[in-house]
C-alpha cells in the first residue's frame, strides 16, 4: 500500500497538468468552449476621413492666405477660382463705369474660369471663400456653383473685407447649390492671423 501512494500522487499530478494544458488557449485560438481568449485586440472599424475641399476665388491676395490658413489647419484640399479674362485693379474699382460694377449689377453676369472645374465627388465639406464686391460674392464665384454639382455637400461660406458684412452674399449664393447644406457666412478682416482661424474653426 505504502508503494502505491506515490504512484497515485504521480497520476493526480500528471492527470492536472493535461487538464490544465487543455483549458489554456494560445493567442486567436479557440478554446472548448467556443470562445476567443480574452485579452486579444479587437478589430477596430475603420472609417474613412470626410474629404475637405477649400475653393476661393482672391483678386487683390486679400481671401488667399485665409483660405490657405483653413487648408493647412484642416489638412484639406485647395481649388483656386482664376478669371480666363484676369481683372485688373481699374477692373474692380468701386465705380459704375467699371468691369466689376456692371458683372455685379447684371443677374445674368457669368465670368468664365480659367482652367477645368474640380471634381467634388470626393468631398463631404466645401470651404468657400471670396472678397465682398458691391455687397456680393464675385460674379464669378456663381458661375463656379452652377458648374459644379454640390448636392449633399456641406458648404460653409466665408468672406474678406476690409469694412463691408457679410450681409446677405452668402445666402445669396444657395438658390445656386440648392441641394447643399449651407452654414452661416463669415466675415474676417484683412490680416486675419492664422491662430484667429485656428479659433474660428475650433468652434
Amino acid at each position: 500500500m505504502r508503494k502505491l501512494i506515490p504512484v497515485m500522487i504521480l497520476i493526480l499530478l500528471l492527470s492536472f497538468a493535461f487538464l490544465t494544458a487543455c483549458g489554456t488557449a494560445k493567442p486567436g485560438e479557440t478554446i472548448s468552449s467556443g470562445e476567443k481568449t480574452t485579452g486579444l485586440p479587437q478589430a477596430e472599424e475603420q472609417t474613412e476621413k470626410s474629404g475637405v475641399l477649400v475653393v476661393f476665388f482672391s483678386c487683390t491676395g486679400n481671401t488667399k492666405p485665409i483660405a490657405e490658413y483653413i487648408r493647412d489647419e484642416l489638412n484639406a484640399d485647395i481649388y483656386e477660382i482664376k478669371a480666363k479674362v484676369p481683372y485688373t485693379a481699374e477692373d474692380i474699382r468701386y465705380d459704375s463705369d467699371t468691369r466689376a460694377y456692371k458683372e455685379q449689377h447684371d443677374p445674368a453676369a457669368r465670368p468664365e474660369i480659367d482652367g477645368e472645374l474640380p471634381d467634388l465627388s470626393a468631398y463631404d465639406t466645401v470651404y468657400l471663400g471670396y472678397p465682398i464686391w458691391h455687397g456680393e460674392a464675385p460674379k464669378i464665384v456663381y458661375t463656379f456653383l452652377e458648374g459644379v454639382d454640390m448636392s449633399g455637400k456641406t458648404v460653409v461660406p466665408f468672406c474678406t473685407s476690409a469694412e463691408s458684412p457679410v450681409g446677405s452674399s452668402a445666402e445669396n449664393l444657395h438658390p445656386f447649390a440648392p441641394d447643399a447644406i449651407w452654414f452661416d457666412g463669415t466675415r474676417f478682416a484683412i490680416g486675419t492671423t492664422k491662430e484667429e482661424i485656428a479659433d474660428w474653426l475650433g468652434r
